[in-house]
């Protein structure tokens, strides 16, 4: 509850002096009356606190007054972008804290002003563009390493133009170069640079793109951020470079490009090589070509004089030698051993033969004795296989004969030392 009414005048005396407590309400009072106020600033000073609150610094355009306020993350982010130096429109409520007499400030919203406001309107474009994928690096395509015609959009009798045309053609004199002039400022240079970008990309003989520029105000560098601009670059089949020239503000033409130079003389650099360099280069690589070519012929070199010292490239033959002369020796030991098997088979034949000659009946019959055979012309072996009378046919050694049996005698004295003899023990 206040203690004094916030529009009535505190009085006091030393005899009859005010609580401390009623001043604090009288100008916290004081204070809210004052509410919401729109308040045109600078930003001096932007500190964002881990906390999600962000501290401003903020000073009047005229005179040397500044106060320190405070809104949320979010408040400066929906803003666009605000940065030290910006000048901005804010709506500010001064709260007084009754308990330690701080008066702070803070800001409900923020709007961008003059320059900024055109920041804060790029920034959401780029949002937008970034959003739906346009400066993806995946849809960069490469430059290629020497094209034979460059396309050049620029304006007429420009720095920039010299500037490229001079770069290229002494890196690569025989570069080609088409170049269409269009207005670089003003509200019909984005019209007419969408217009050559077209134009130069429908023709087959272009390799790559130029757009190029010496720099200037963000006000002057609208048309590099114009939508229509971005979104033609974005569809162009031919690799486009952007080379603005202006560091401080990027447009957004150097996001969507495949490649983003920093002045015009360095896009001239970046498109076409130094043919000077190149050269040197290619005496370089050729020397390391010829150095390792000498390398490789000097290392087969001495793989083919290892090969050669080897005995059996040195001699070729000597292992043939070798394995001759083990065959000739397994070839006599061969003939040794037949010859010793023949005669072995020849004596154990001979004594086979006179094995068998020795029992022959016929060299039997030779040493006298004779083989009796009945009238059937069977051997007669026992004198009980014979009568008297019989007429029996005795083969000799020389022939045949034909005997009678006169007399039969059955006695075998003196007969068995004889039968061995004649070899009819077996």
């Amino acid at each position: 509850m206040s203690l004094v009414p916030a529009d009535r005048k505190i009085t006091s005396t030393p005899e009859n002096p005010q609580p401390l407590r009623a001043i604090a309400q009288a100008v916290r009072n004081w204070v809210e009356r004052l509410g919401e106020v729109w308040v045109e600033a600078q930003v001096i000073e932007l500190n964002r606190h881990r906390n999600g609150t962000v501290y401003l610094t903020l000073r009047d355009l005229t005179e040397e007054v500044s106060v320190q306020a405070s809104c949320p993350v979010r408040t400066l982010d929906i803003s666009g972008p605000v940065t030290a130096n910006t000048t901005v429109v804010t709506r500010v409520r001064p709260r007084y804290w009754y308990k330690n007499g701080r008066l702070t400030y803070e800001l409900l919203e923020i709007r961008p002003s003059g320059e900024g406001r055109l920041l804060a309107h790029l920034e959401q474009l780029k949002r937008l563009l970034q959003a739906e994928g346009l400066f993806d690096p995946v849809h960069k395509r490469p430059l290629p390493f020497l094209p034979h015609c460059v396309g050049l959009v620029t304006g007429a009798d420009s720095a920039a133009e010299r500037d490229v045309l001079e770069n290229m053609r002494r890196r690569w004199p025989a570069v080609e170069v088409a170049v269409r002039h269009t207005p670089v400022q003003g509200p019909q240079a984005a019209t007419a640079v969408i217009g050559a970008l077209a134009d130069l990309d429908a023709d087959p003989a272009v390799d790559v793109i130029i757009i190029a520029r010496g720099g200037g105000s963000l006000e002057d560098l609208l048309p590099f951020s114009d939508e229509g601009l971005v979104r033609a670059v974005a569809r162009a089949r031919t690799p486009v470079v952007s080379a603005i020239g202006h560091e401080p503000d990027q447009p957004i033409l150097d996001l969507v490009a495949d490649l983003r130079a920093s002045t015009p003389t360095d896009a001239a650099k970046r498109v076409v090589p130094d043919a000077a360099t190149e050269l040197g280069h290619l005496h370089t690589v050729r020397g390391r070509l010829d150095r390792a070519m000498e390398r490789t012929v000097a290392t087969r070199a001495d793989e083919l004089a290892a090969l050669r010292s080897r005995p059996v490239l040195r001699a070729p033959t000597g292992t043939l030698d070798l394995h001759a002369e083990r065959l000739i020796a397994l070839r006599h030991r061969a003939l040794r051993a037949v010859d010793n098997r023949l005669r072995a088979e020849e004596n154990g034949l001979r004594a086979a033969r006179e094995h068998g000659r020795a029992l022959s009946p016929r060299s039997t019959l030779e040493r006298g004795y004779a083989i009796l055979l009945d009238a059937d012309d069977r051997p007669v072996t026992s004198t009980r296989e014979v009568d008297e009378g019989d007429g029996l046919v005795a083969r000799l050694a020389d022939g045949s004969m034909v005997v009678q049996v006169v007399e039969i005698d059955g006695r075998q004295d003196g007969f068995e030392d004889g039968y061995k003899e004649g070899g009819f023990d077996e």
